[in-house]
């Protein structure tokens, strides 16, 4: 039977768990995510080798055959980051707008008035003078668990 080697296109499917069991990506329309992301539908199609998705994943379908499955992790580096505090900062209330009212736990798009760049920040504490923001990415610091399963070798 035929192995996916480096240079191959593929088919496979995939779920991405953290470490708590809470689903953040998947391909499989029957999977629920635990999070706002849509869910892909259908196999991911890709290039083993030429970085489309986590090296670890590309690296694991080598050598894989039609129909095998496998458990990859990919750790918080390699992932979406580590959790860096120094990404967390404040603003005066007197820098957003006034009929803004931000909750403990909403996403914000912030950007530079010089800028076409966006940030999304969480907002983690709301006081009377400040709100404090997160700019990490929100799955940084964790690894994730993905289970591949090979559905073709393309090419």
């Amino acid at each position: 039977m035929k192995k996916a080697q480096k240079g191959d296109q593929v088919s496979f499917n995939f779920i991405v768990r953290l470490d708590d069991g809470s689903v953040i990506d998947s391909t499989y329309d029957e999977v629920e995510c635990e999070t706002d992301h849509e869910v892909d539908s259908g196999p991911m199609q890709l290039t083993i080798g030429d970085g489309t998705f986590f090296t670890q994943v590309e690296q694991a379908l080598v050598d894989m055959t039609e129909g095998a499955t496998k458990n990859v992790v990919v750790p918080a580096e390699d992932a979406f980051g580590v959790y860096d505090p120094d990404q967390v900062f404040s603003l005066q209330r007197d820098q957003i707008p006034m009929d803004f009212t931000p909750e403990e736990g909403d996403l914000l798009e912030l950007s530079a008035e010089d800028s076409d760049h966006a940030e999304i920040v969480k907002v983690l504490a709301v006081s009377d003078d400040e709100i404090t923001l997160d700019a990490n990415h929100p799955y940084a610091g964790q690894r994730l668990n993905c289970e591949i399963a090979l559905e073709k070798i393309l090419s």
